[in-house]
Protein backbone atom coordinates (compact mmCIF):
# COMPACT_ATOMS: atom_id res chain seq x y z
CA UNK A 1 0.00 0.00 0.00
CA UNK A 2 1.29 3.17 -0.77
CA UNK A 3 2.63 5.47 2.05
CA UNK A 4 -0.31 8.63 2.23
CA UNK A 5 0.87 11.88 1.10
CA UNK A 6 1.40 14.36 4.07
CA UNK A 7 2.03 17.82 3.92
CA UNK A 8 5.47 19.59 4.97
CA UNK A 9 3.93 21.66 7.06
CA UNK A 10 0.75 21.56 9.00
CA UNK A 11 -0.33 24.45 11.26
CA UNK A 12 -3.65 23.38 13.03
CA UNK A 13 -5.13 26.27 15.70
CA UNK A 14 -2.47 28.49 15.97
CA UNK A 15 -2.67 31.09 18.63
CA UNK A 16 -0.88 33.38 20.60
CA UNK A 17 -1.51 36.04 23.15
CA UNK A 18 1.15 38.56 24.60
CA UNK A 19 -0.80 39.73 28.20
CA UNK A 20 -4.04 40.58 27.02
CA UNK A 21 -3.20 41.00 23.44
CA UNK A 22 -4.15 38.77 21.09
CA UNK A 23 -1.75 38.16 18.13
CA UNK A 24 -2.68 35.32 16.34
CA UNK A 25 -5.87 33.56 16.38
CA UNK A 26 -6.71 29.95 15.64
CA UNK A 27 -4.46 30.27 12.87
CA UNK A 28 -4.38 27.17 9.71
CA UNK A 29 -2.19 26.38 7.28
CA UNK A 30 -0.84 23.63 4.90
CA UNK A 31 2.25 24.11 2.88
CA UNK A 32 3.02 21.25 0.53
CA UNK A 33 6.00 19.95 -1.62
CA UNK A 34 6.38 22.61 -4.34
CA UNK A 35 4.28 25.45 -2.49
CA UNK A 36 5.11 28.67 -1.34
CA UNK A 37 2.73 30.75 0.70
CA UNK A 38 2.97 34.35 1.44
CA UNK A 39 1.92 35.84 4.38
CA UNK A 40 0.27 39.49 3.53
CA UNK A 41 -0.72 41.99 6.28
CA UNK A 42 -0.31 45.39 7.81
CA UNK A 43 2.83 45.79 10.47
CA UNK A 44 1.51 44.01 13.64
CA UNK A 45 -0.82 41.73 12.61
CA UNK A 46 0.52 38.62 13.80
CA UNK A 47 2.88 37.81 10.33
CA UNK A 48 6.18 37.60 12.20
CA UNK A 49 4.68 35.75 15.13
CA UNK A 50 3.38 32.97 13.27
CA UNK A 51 6.86 32.52 11.62
CA UNK A 52 8.43 32.73 15.25
CA UNK A 53 6.16 29.93 16.43
CA UNK A 54 6.89 27.88 13.15
CA UNK A 55 10.81 28.28 13.84
CA UNK A 56 10.44 27.32 17.84
CA UNK A 57 11.63 30.92 18.99
CA UNK A 58 7.69 31.45 20.41
CA UNK A 59 6.04 29.02 21.85
CA UNK A 60 1.90 29.26 21.09
CA UNK A 61 -0.61 29.15 23.16
CA UNK A 62 -2.76 27.05 21.52
CA UNK A 63 -2.40 24.66 18.48
CA UNK A 64 0.31 22.25 16.75
CA UNK A 65 3.05 22.90 14.43
CA UNK A 66 3.41 19.17 12.43
CA UNK A 67 6.94 19.21 9.97
CA UNK A 68 6.24 15.98 8.02
CA UNK A 69 3.93 15.01 10.23
CA UNK A 70 5.90 14.99 13.62
CA UNK A 71 5.70 18.20 16.10
CA UNK A 72 7.66 20.78 15.72
CA UNK A 73 10.56 20.04 18.03
CA UNK A 74 14.16 21.77 17.54
CA UNK A 75 15.56 18.77 19.33
CA UNK A 76 14.53 16.61 17.11
CA UNK A 77 17.18 16.17 14.65
CA UNK A 78 14.74 15.04 11.06
CA UNK A 79 13.42 18.59 11.74
CA UNK A 80 16.30 20.79 12.52
CA UNK A 81 18.01 19.00 8.57
CA UNK A 82 14.82 19.67 6.43
CA UNK A 83 13.82 23.28 7.98
CA UNK A 84 16.00 26.12 7.14
CA UNK A 85 14.90 29.28 8.40
CA UNK A 86 15.89 33.20 7.82
CA UNK A 87 14.18 35.28 10.82
CA UNK A 88 15.53 38.30 11.89
CA UNK A 89 19.11 39.01 11.86
CA UNK A 90 21.36 36.28 12.90
CA UNK A 91 23.51 35.59 15.56
CA UNK A 92 26.81 35.16 13.63
CA UNK A 93 29.80 33.94 15.32
CA UNK A 94 31.92 37.38 16.03
CA UNK A 95 35.18 35.28 15.63
CA UNK A 96 34.44 33.68 12.42
CA UNK A 97 34.57 34.96 8.83
CA UNK A 98 31.96 34.80 5.86
CA UNK A 99 33.39 31.66 4.30
CA UNK A 100 34.39 30.01 7.45
CA UNK A 101 30.28 30.43 8.68
CA UNK A 102 28.88 28.67 5.57
CA UNK A 103 31.45 25.82 5.61
CA UNK A 104 30.61 25.08 9.35
CA UNK A 105 27.01 24.79 8.39
CA UNK A 106 27.58 23.03 5.02
CA UNK A 107 30.30 20.91 6.88
CA UNK A 108 27.59 20.00 10.08
CA UNK A 109 24.89 19.32 7.84
CA UNK A 110 27.25 16.51 5.51
CA UNK A 111 27.03 17.77 2.36
CA UNK A 112 29.95 15.58 0.46
CA UNK A 113 31.13 18.57 -1.37
CA UNK A 114 31.27 21.20 1.23
CA UNK A 115 34.37 23.58 -0.04
CA UNK A 116 32.54 23.55 -4.02
CA UNK A 117 28.69 23.90 -2.41
CA UNK A 118 30.08 27.27 -0.32
CA UNK A 119 32.01 28.53 -3.44
CA UNK A 120 28.79 28.33 -5.39
CA UNK A 121 26.93 30.25 -2.62
CA UNK A 122 29.21 32.86 -2.26
CA UNK A 123 29.28 33.42 -6.03
CA UNK A 124 25.74 34.00 -5.80
CA UNK A 125 24.93 36.04 -3.33
CA UNK A 126 28.03 38.38 -4.56
CA UNK A 127 30.03 38.00 -1.18
CA UNK A 128 33.05 36.48 -2.43
CA UNK A 129 35.14 39.96 -2.67
CA UNK A 130 33.61 39.82 1.49
CA UNK A 131 34.20 36.23 2.44
CA UNK A 132 37.28 36.78 4.54
CA UNK A 133 35.70 39.39 6.56
CA UNK A 134 34.21 38.90 10.25
CA UNK A 135 29.87 39.79 9.65
CA UNK A 136 30.08 42.67 12.42
CA UNK A 137 32.14 44.23 9.35
CA UNK A 138 29.50 43.64 6.68
CA UNK A 139 27.02 46.40 5.37
CA UNK A 140 23.49 45.72 6.96
CA UNK A 141 23.03 44.18 2.76
CA UNK A 142 25.44 42.01 3.02
CA UNK A 143 24.46 40.59 6.10
CA UNK A 144 21.32 40.24 5.27
CA UNK A 145 22.54 38.14 1.95
CA UNK A 146 24.89 36.36 4.24
CA UNK A 147 21.63 35.21 6.21
CA UNK A 148 19.80 34.01 3.10
CA UNK A 149 23.18 32.06 2.23
CA UNK A 150 23.17 29.73 5.48
CA UNK A 151 19.82 28.83 4.38
CA UNK A 152 20.76 27.84 0.57
CA UNK A 153 24.06 26.29 1.65
CA UNK A 154 22.57 23.52 3.54
CA UNK A 155 20.07 20.73 2.35
CA UNK A 156 16.59 22.00 2.96
CA UNK A 157 13.05 20.33 2.44
CA UNK A 158 11.01 23.67 4.06
CA UNK A 159 12.13 27.29 4.22
CA UNK A 160 11.06 29.71 6.04
CA UNK A 161 11.55 33.51 6.10
CA UNK A 162 10.42 36.72 7.18
CA UNK A 163 10.40 39.80 4.58
CA UNK A 164 13.91 38.04 2.94
CA UNK A 165 13.62 41.17 1.39
CA UNK A 166 15.07 43.37 3.64
CA UNK A 167 17.71 45.93 2.68
CA UNK A 168 17.69 44.13 -0.73
CA UNK A 169 18.43 47.06 -3.47
CA UNK A 170 16.16 46.60 -6.22
CA UNK A 171 18.42 44.09 -8.24
CA UNK A 172 19.07 41.89 -5.22
CA UNK A 173 15.06 41.32 -4.57
CA UNK A 174 14.73 40.35 -8.32
CA UNK A 175 18.16 37.56 -7.91
CA UNK A 176 15.71 36.55 -4.67
CA UNK A 177 12.81 36.42 -6.62
CA UNK A 178 14.08 34.29 -9.00
CA UNK A 179 16.26 31.75 -7.00
CA UNK A 180 12.97 31.11 -4.76
CA UNK A 181 10.77 30.46 -7.90
CA UNK A 182 13.40 28.11 -9.14
CA UNK A 183 13.57 26.06 -5.73
CA UNK A 184 9.94 25.91 -5.05
CA UNK A 185 9.66 24.44 -8.75
CA UNK A 186 12.03 22.09 -7.69
CA UNK A 187 10.16 20.96 -4.98
CA UNK A 188 10.89 23.39 -1.92
CA UNK A 189 8.47 24.25 0.59
CA UNK A 190 8.31 27.98 1.31
CA UNK A 191 6.12 29.75 3.72
CA UNK A 192 7.34 33.27 4.07
CA UNK A 193 6.30 36.89 4.74
CA UNK A 194 6.48 40.02 2.55
CA UNK A 195 5.28 43.51 1.91
CA UNK A 196 7.20 42.96 -1.39
CA UNK A 197 4.87 42.51 -4.78
CA UNK A 198 7.32 41.81 -6.90
CA UNK A 199 8.36 39.18 -4.75
CA UNK A 200 5.12 37.56 -3.69
CA UNK A 201 3.97 37.42 -7.35
CA UNK A 202 7.08 35.49 -8.90
CA UNK A 203 7.04 32.80 -5.68
CA UNK A 204 4.23 32.73 -4.05
CA UNK A 205 1.71 29.84 -5.60
CA UNK A 206 -0.79 30.77 -2.35
CA UNK A 207 -1.18 34.12 -0.79
CA UNK A 208 -2.97 34.33 2.95
CA UNK A 209 -3.70 37.54 4.53
CA UNK A 210 -2.81 37.42 8.35
CA UNK A 211 -5.24 40.28 10.52
CA UNK A 212 -8.07 42.11 9.73
CA UNK A 213 -9.11 43.14 5.91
Amino acid sequence: MAKPRIPVLKVTDLSKSYGDHVVVSHFNLEVWPGEAVALTGRNGAGKSTILRCLVGADKPDEGTILVNGEPLRESNPAIRASVATVIDDLDFFPDLSVVEHLDLLARAHGLPDSDTAVDAVLHEVQLVPQSGQLPGTLSSGQRRRLALATAFVRPRQLLITDEPEQRLDVEGVEWLAQRLKAEREAGLAIIMASHDPTLVETVATKTVHVGER
